[in-house]
């Protein structure tokens, strides 16, 4: 018998919390994700049956809401923004409310995939697909209730688009495999991961733990939801767009998870008995679609038996172009992950005692400084500087926050420097109101005064 969250529980609220109800139903959310973390937890292969109704509970729509608010992001195919939403007729519980009734009555269908794409750091695209906004509410509510579920299937060696876990923590892991002696590392890349996920494999892998049909259907539509893509030129694309045969599109709240959850199975067969974590006692970390294989020796042996499970047992591509193994106990050699650099250095005081540098990338310090110049830009950029500089201010702590691990004074320092030199260019170029500093006042002390930030 399910022992699993009671039928109580699964009742919906008398309607979208409003005002001070919204902690009372944020707690009774939280509750039931912490119940459904315990049952998977306690009974690792028990499926659960019972879930579909909690999805559409108001609570949990609400909740679902709330993050896809707090996350932003541009409309869908539909042209529908959170802020039209917000000022539309009954508001935000008017949508709710809507998508309650749809999916009690199965009535949901989700609308097409808006197709965008932005730049690798390599100068390719990546693809993006946006949902509207009312789909991205029901992926968040699902999500609240999958995600309790899988988290309790998830490996440590697992880091990326999880709970209460980070690229540092990653990061440190690599470096202690490392200082450790695990310095033969391959280094992975799979060749557009989240498009090429076969869909049957995937919901094979969701059934290891979900037995609720509704539960499956509703991720399979959003598996199959097609794809338009927008006109040269313009315009809102094909109506009925590219209908989906395999992937799980990067823009789609639920994608993380799915994403997770598909290469959770080569991080189980990694470490079970007969896996190379016990035969090679090899390393491996993983974050989201970049991981990277450490041992003291890699073999033909190992190498074989991860390309095998990747691309004859999972189905995936790897990129032999830019997959390679690195050995870091040779001079020179360097290790690229998650922007971050992995390398053994002289002892800068002269000694012969070589220690680990984990810094900022060159193609990391590279992607800043284009961004950077796309920003401060005196063709482009009329804002008046005070404006310009809170802005660059939100930006570089944002960045820095996230390449302070490690040692990162020498790249903070790089940065420093170019948005300084950028920033007087720029006003010094502007043809309607060029600046000029007060007089026996040099340009970056009157940057500094006008508080940007020094990295």
């Amino acid at each position: 018998m399910d022992k699993s969250p009671t039928t109580e529980e699964q009742k919906p609220v008398g309607g979208p919390p409003p005002g001070e109800h919204q902690g009372v139903a944020k707690g009774k959310v939280s509750l039931l994700r912490h119940k459904l973390s315990e049952k998977a937890k306690a009974e690792p292969k028990f499926r659960f049956y019972a879930l579909y109704d909690r999805i559409y509970r108001r609570d949990v729509l609400w909740a679902g809401w709330q993050k896809v608010r707090a996350n932003g992001g541009g409309p869908g195919v539909d042209g529908v923004s959170i802020e039209a939403i917000e000022k539309t007729a009954g508001g935000e519980e008017a949508l709710i409310e809507g998508l309650h009734q749809e999916l009690k009555t199965k009535s949901y269908r989700p609308r097409a995939v808006k197709r965008v794409s932005i730049e690798k750091p390599d100068g390719r695209k990546r693809p993006l697909g946006i949902p509207v906004v009312r789909d991205r509410v029901v992926q968040a509510a699902c999500l609240l209730i999958l995600e309790p579920i899988f988290e309790a299937d998830f490996e440590e060696c697992s880091y990326g688009f999880r709970p209460e876990r980070n690229a540092h923590q990653a990061l440190a892991e690599i470096r202690g495999h490392l200082e450790r002696g695990y310095q033969a590392v391959y280094d992975a890349d799979l060749r557009g991961y989240f498009d090429s996920i076969p869909h049957g494999k995937l919901m094979a892998c969701l059934r290891m733990r979900i037995a609720d049909r509704s539960v499956l259907e509703l991720i399979g539509m959003w598996l199959k939801a097609p794809v338009v893509e927008p006109r040269k030129g313009g315009g809102g694309g094909t109506p009925w767009g590219k209908r989906n045969r395999q992937g799980t599109p990067q823009g789609g709240v639920i994608s993380p998870l799915l994403s997770n959850l598909y290469l959770h199975w080569f991080d189980k067969v990694f470490h079970r008995q007969g896996g190379p974590a016990q035969w090679a006692k090899a390393k491996l970390v993983r974050y989201a679609d970049d991981f990277v294989v450490l041992a003291r020796y890699q073999g033909k042996e190992l190498v074989g038996w991860i390309e095998a499970k990747i691309e004859g047992w999972l189905g995936l591509a790897i990129n032999r172009d830019k997959t390679r193994v690195v050995e870091l106990s040779q001079a020179g050699a360097e290790l690229n992950f998650l922007g971050y650099l992995f390398r053994y250095d002289r002892d800068r005081m002269g000694g012969e005692h070589r220690y680990l540098n984990v810094t900022t990338s060159k193609k990391a310090l590279k992607r800043e400084r284009e961004r950077l110049r796309e920003r401060i830009n005196h063709r482009v950029c009329f804002k008046p500087l005070p404006q310009l500089i809170e802005e660059l201010n939100r930006h570089l702590k944002g960045w820095a926050n996230y390449f302070s691990y490690g040692y990162p004074r020498t790249g903070m320092r790089q940065i420093n420097r170019y948005v300084r030199e950028r920033l007087t260019q720029h006003v010094r170029r502007r043809s309607q109101r060029p600046f000029r500093p007060p007089e026996g006042v040099s340009y970056y002390e009157q940057f500094k005064r006008m508080g940007l930030v020094y990295l």
